[in-house]
């Protein structure tokens, strides 16, 4: 879901936003495959909702604006958040190895050396867990051994929290601790997610809806206890590469596998709302958001070099200005948000299609229509009309 932008200007000011434009270009979206795309746009003290398409693709429910929605990744910058909070009220070092508070679950050396810094900007060189669920569980897909079917059986397996982490931990570390470009890793958050559960003696999910969620007021916005989505949403399709043809919908899913790292349920006005919430420092302290904005080079799931901060993706859009924000993806349904710095301009979007690229003989991802019609969109959304070029 990341962004491509490329400069228009040499310069910061943003350009108009035209909303016949911006109808069009969610439109194409659509046009290009995907079954239903919405999003909000804030300009300056202007709000415009879109959508294009279909909820439904059995019963031609068309998507609208305010579907609640599951955000994947999005949901890490909440349980950061989370974090920071409990850095201010002095129950968490920031830079205090996370052996200190959860020696069982990393021993040894690297519980010496692995700080909660290094856990939220993922340079804790601690392997992602998913690739060795599928290893010793047959639980999910990867590219390596690719098995939809396993999406259907683990529709509702419940996974422990502990077992994933000492899947991530016991793998092969994928760098040294504190080392740059980290690698992006859902261990890291399962670890932040017990760090949040010992230290506030609560589940993690109650601290991160009471203290981040209800702060800031989110009335859409909530981390699931069961499979189904409550409230209006859309059916979720998983293409996994062309290898579930036609797409099945993942709606309805046991979130376990991710947890508090990437299993909120979300809206587009939330998303944009609770980001200018917290890039005005009223979710965490002005102190805590400086160090949230300190971003290091991170490789992402899809191999790329994103600067990553504490949960914040950080992106320089030439001549448009400063984005802060994040991705997500889970099965079947994907997002984006971004806030400019000085909250002129906002986008959150969400998909209801995923993984729409075949591969060829070689596992290589083939070109898509909505390889290019999304992040037109994009473009279009953060840098007004004449900046989308």
């Amino acid at each position: 879901m990341t962004a491509k932008l490329n400069p228009a200007t040499e310069h910061s000011e943003l350009m108009p936003l035209d909303h016949g434009e911006l109808k069009t270009a969610i439109d194409n979206v659509h046009l290009a495959g995907m079954p239903g795309v919405f999003a909000e746009v804030r300009d300056g003290d202007y709000v415009w909702r879109g959508a294009a398409g279909v909820a439904d693709l059995n019963t031609g429910r068309p998507v609208t604006p305010d579907l609640r929605h599951r955000v994947g990744s999005i949901t890490k910058t909440f349980t950061a958040a989370a974090v920071l909070q409990q850095v201010e009220s002095g129950q968490i070092g920031l830079d205090s190895p996370i052996g200190h508070y959860l020696p069982e679950l990393v021993p040894g050396e690297r519980g010496d050396t692995i700080t909660v810094r290094m856990l939220i900007n993922h340079t804790s060189g601690l392997a992602e867990y998913l690739p060795y669920a599928y290893a010793s569980l047959k639980a999910f897909p990867s590219l390596k051994d690719t098995t939809p079917k396993s999406l259907d059986n683990n529709r509702f397996t419940r996974f422990q929290r502990t077992d994933l982490i000492e899947m991530g931990v016991t793998a092969p570390a994928v760098g040294k601790p504190g080392g740059t470009p980290g690698i992006y890793s859902n261990t890291n958050y399962q670890l932040l997610c017990q760090l949040l559960e010992r230290v506030t003696g609560t589940t993690a999910e109650m601290c991160i809806t009471e203290n981040v969620i209800e702060r800031a007021g989110l009335k859409d916005t909530e981390l699931p206890g069961e499979p189904q989505i409550r409230g209006p949403h859309s059916k979720m399709y998983e293409a996994w590469f062309g290898m579930i043809d036609p797409p099945r919908d993942y709606s309805v899913y046991d979130m376990s596998w991710v947890g508090p790292a990437a299993s909120l349920i979300s809206t587009v006005s939330d998303l944009n709302r609770f980001y200018a919430l917290l890039l005005a420092g009223e979710i965490v302290n002005q102190s805590s958001l400086a160090e949230m904005q300190r971003t290091v080079p991170v490789i992402s799931f899809e191999g790329k070099k994103i600067e990553y901060g504490l949960g914040l993706h950080k992106m320089e859009v030439p001549g448009h200005g400063t984005f802060w924000g994040h991705d997500g993806t889970v099965w079947g349904a994907g997002a984006i948000t971004m806030t400019r710095t000085d909250f002129k301009r906002q986008m959150s979007v969400g998909v209801n299609l995923m993984r729409w690229n075949k591969l060829d003989s070689s596992g290589k991802p083939q070109p898509h229509p909505l390889d290019e019609a999304l992040p037109a969109f994009y473009k279009l959304a953060m840098c007004g009309s004449g900046g989308a070029s």
